[in-house]
């Protein structure tokens, strides 16, 4: 059985898809040959809080380990929950921050603080690492959207404007609404449309001139170039085999996984995929368990999978949530909310496998070694991609932000040869 996600109707969908056409801000498909950096980065979001403990930090022994074991990977320095079986025979590729020390503990604020480096405002919706990925690497004449989010909903361009918000995808396992003709139109027809259209365009831009009606012309233009568009094709997976779609997981997460890798394959700078029902208060062993099936086929197959194409190198793949949970385990079976000490894991570009940076105490109640903030994992991620943090934004009222927090450090150690 799949997981909950975000129902999205077929006008719902369109209007998501409309609005994120005009994040279209490509990056040109430009040779690459610097190992130091990344192309792409793919990010996989566990929505809800996903707790270390059952997954990536596992206390085997430890009576809030509930009734999980650890077990041994491919990497000597990293176990794993037994709940990741797939995960731990890629774990070489594998490297994971054990230390997040965050001190969000509401979701959305969390959310958004873990998506941009930035501690929320009430004044400033800052962009999130996708919309940042897609500015830096803008090409308005790129055919494929540069920032694609799979499921849920995303935390998006912020003060950034509808430029790089990201083209949604509701549900990866059907085909993308909206990316074909209508029922009963040829390409013929299509084309008259679009020249009657355009004509009324052209007039209502006369009578109404401004920023919101040229947008609304940007959105027309990049969602007819995507129709027609070869590279259209990187969204159906119907061209993948049966073997390699069920070695992702036939589910959402999963299929959104295997997407994610056609996607960078084609040449989209970010992609966002999201498994949401991580909020385990109650019955948390049970719903981990469903949860990491997911996770752990289609993580792990992505990681695979990139690495057998040679796109792993490439490609920084970034797992992480809001927030962990607590060690402690409830008195409904579940644990609550835990943001000082909860783990991210990474992987691909110049990223070295089967380090760990950081650890939790025994109990894994507390940071013990190397506490890491939202603000150096975007830094790492920055320096990753070969991007500059000190590139200067500015918000409609004019004020200065730099893409990362000044705050941000450099996390090295999982650079260091």
């Amino acid at each position: 059985m799949d997981h909950d996600f975000p129902r999205i109707d077929r006008r719902g969908f369109l209007g998501i898809s409309l609005g994120g056409a005009l994040g279209f801000a490509l990056g040109g498909q430009t040779a690459w040959a610097d190992e130091k950096t990344a192309l792409s980065v793919i990010v996989l979001n566990m929505a809800g809080g996903m707790s270390q403990t059952d997954t990536f930090d596992p206390k085997s022994g430890h009576k809030n380990a509930g009734p999980l074991k650890a077990i041994k990977t491919q990497a000597a320095a990293i176990q794993l929950s037994e709940l990741l079986p797939k995960l731990a025979e890629q774990a070489d590729h594998l490297s994971l921050i054990r230390s997040m020390a965050t001190r969000e503990g509401a979701h959305d604020r969390a959310r958004r603080l873990i998506h941009t480096g930035y501690a929320p405002s009430g004044t400033v919706r800052h962009p999130d690492l996708g919309s940042l990925v897609a500015q830096a690497t803008h090409d308005p004449t790129q055919e494929l959207p540069n920032y694609v989010h799979v499921a849920g909903t995303a935390v998006g361009a912020g003060f950034l404007g509808v430029d790089f918000q990201p083209f949604a995808v509701a549900d990866p396992t059907k085909p993308v609404a909206n990316l074909g003709y209508p029922k009963g139109v040829d390409a013929r027809r299509f084309g008259r449309r679009r020249r009657l259209l355009e004509a009324i365009e052209r007039r209502f831009r006369k009578n109404h001139p401004g920023g919101e009606t040229e947008a609304l012309t940007k959105v027309y233009q990049r969602a007819d170039r995507l129709m027609h568009s070869p590279k259209v094709a990187a969204f159906d997976l119907s061209k993948e085999t049966m073997a390699t779609r069920a070695s992702y997981g036939e589910n959402r997460f999963g299929q959104g996984c295997l997407m994610a890798r056609r996607l960078v394959e084609a040449g989209a700078r970010a992609v966002e995929v999201e498994l949401g029902g991580w909020d385990t208060h109650d019955d948390n062993f049970t719903k981990n368990t469903a949860l990491a099936a997911y996770l752990d086929a289609g993580f792990g197959g992505l990681l695979a999978d990139l690495a057998q194409r040679d796109l792993l190198r490439k490609t920084v793949v970034i797992l992480t949530s809001e927030f962990g949970r607590t060690p402690r385990i409830n008195a409904n079976d579940g644990r609550d909310h835990f943001a000082n000490g909860w783990t991210v894991a990474l992987a691909g570009g110049p990223i070295r496998g089967g380090r760990v940076v950081g650890e939790t105490s025994g109990d894994g109640m507390k940071v013990t070694k190397r506490p890491i903030g939202a603000s150096d994992l975007m830094a790492t991620l920055f320096h990753a991609l070969g991007l500059d943090p000190d590139h200067t934004n500015y918000t409609r009222e004019g004020r200065p932000l730099r893409a990362v927090d000044k705050s941000g450090k450099v996390i090295r150690e999982l650079f260091a040869s």
